[in-house]
């Protein structure tokens, strides 16, 4: 086993006697399925946020936690991993954060990867757990602070990836909008006069004088996370509208890194922003449509984030193997668990009968009607009519796929 010790100047260094892999069950290439090597960056796991990222989050974790469908919003690429763990709520248990700096216990990242989590499945979903041994390197990353190595500061500092991502349609509005940089910031220069967010006011454009400003609850750099900036609208009304970000490179006042650089901010719709010169806004929009009548929408918005975590799958016709039996956890394993599949827990209907919703036991579930069972989600709170009228609205379309 590779031991990673430390010199007198604190620098991890591999030991000379011994040149095997500290990280020695992280088995599959992500979400469920494979198998092979534990270190699949090919480096050795030390507790280091690099490290954690090459050796294990980007390997192991972004077959599923990546783009505008990562499951609960968590994207773990690395241009977003870290500012949506270090300090940021869980979104299965509010009351605990993703990674509490410090505190491993209090850490949800630890308790999925544990097996100790109140909600969902243990991580990685459906395949082998993580050896204790490589927990404990991410619980010392964790106790020594969750620290992030700074990017050097060699251009003007440039937006890496936006909370929600650029042009993405989201279910419902955010409670925070999270916009992320390549180093850390100057803090008193990140406000609302630089921060600003504001909406078409319906009529879909802006710059026809009708926009609405959202007043933030406070624009702040979190102490923790000095690479991010944080709109919080948790008290904003929430409208179905297009949004539109604009982080000040340019004007009277404007976001400076921490060796006075301005932003370097155009957006041509890649990240990172800029063109290599100091200066320019970065625009960006999402828009908030609510939940559409089509799999592709309520797989992403309902059943990945509500149902995928107790619904893991395989399929089976063994009522004794439910809630796992019924497989949500993909577009594909939904349509093939649901549509024209009879219920285990009354014969009597299907699950999904393609253009009558009433009889449909999925509805039954979520409505609380059904004759076998608890009303869905188990344990958690029932969904809005709202988003169950849009699931009878896809089954009453044809159910397709």
């Amino acid at each position: 086993m590779t031991v990673a010790t430390t010199s007198n100047k604190g620098m991890w260094r591999k030991s000379p006697v011994v040149m095997m892999t500290i990280f020695a069950v992280l088995a599959t290439a992500g979400c469920g399925s494979g198998n092979g090597p534990s270190i699949q960056g090919g480096g050795i796991l030390l507790p280091i946020f690099d490290s954690i990222q090459v050796n294990a989050l980007t390997p192991l974790c972004t077959n599923c936690h990546v783009g505008a469908t990562a499951p609960l919003g968590l994207r773990l690429d690395a241009a977003n991993s870290y500012a949506l763990l270090v300090g940021r709520a869980s979104t299965q248990q509010p009351g605990l954060l993703r990674v509490n700096p410090g505190n491993p216990n209090a850490s949800y990242l630890i308790q999925k990867l544990e097996g100790t989590a109140a909600t969902g499945g243990q991580m990685p979903l459906g395949a082998p757990a993580l050896a204790q041994a490589d927990i404990d390197i991410i619980r010392q990353w964790i106790t020594n602070g969750a620290l992030r190595t700074p990017a050097p500061a060699i251009d003007p500092v440039r937006v890496t990836s936006l909370d929600p991502l650029p042009n993405s349609a989201v279910p419902m509005l955010p409670m925070t909008i999270t916009a992320i940089f390549d180093r850390e910031l100057n803090a008193t220069t990140v406000d609302a006069t630089t921060f600003l967010v504001e909406r078409t006011g319906g009529d879909g454009t802006f710059g026809d004088g009708n926009e609405v400003s959202i007043i933030p609850v406070s624009v702040t750099v979190p102490n923790f996370n000095s690479q991010t900036a944080v709109f919080d609208m948790s008290t904003t009304s929430p409208v179905e509208d297009t949004y539109q970000i604009t982080l000040a490179g340019t004007g009277a006042t404007v976001m400076l890194d921490l060796g006075g650089n301005a932003l370097d901010g155009e957006f041509s719709g890649n990240f990172p922003s800029g063109d290599g010169t100091a200066g320019g806004n970065f625009v960006a929009e999402f828009s908030v449509v609510g939940v559409q009548p089509t799999l592709q929408s309520i797989q992403d918005n309902v059943f990945t984030p509500t149902c995928a975590g107790c619904h893991t799958g395989p399929t089976s016709n063994d009522v004794n193997d439910l809630p796992s039996g019924m497989d949500l956890t993909s577009l594909s394993m939904s349509f093939m668990s649901l549509v024209g599949v009879t219920s285990l827990q009354d014969g009597n209907f299907q699950r999904v009968e393609a253009d009558d919703p009433g009889a449909s036991y999925l509805i039954q579930k979520l409505e609380g009607t059904a004759t076998g069972g608890v009303q869905m989600p188990a344990g958690g709170p029932p969904l809005d009519q709202a988003t169950i009228d849009v699931i009878r609205q896809w089954i009453f379309d044809g159910a397709t796929m």
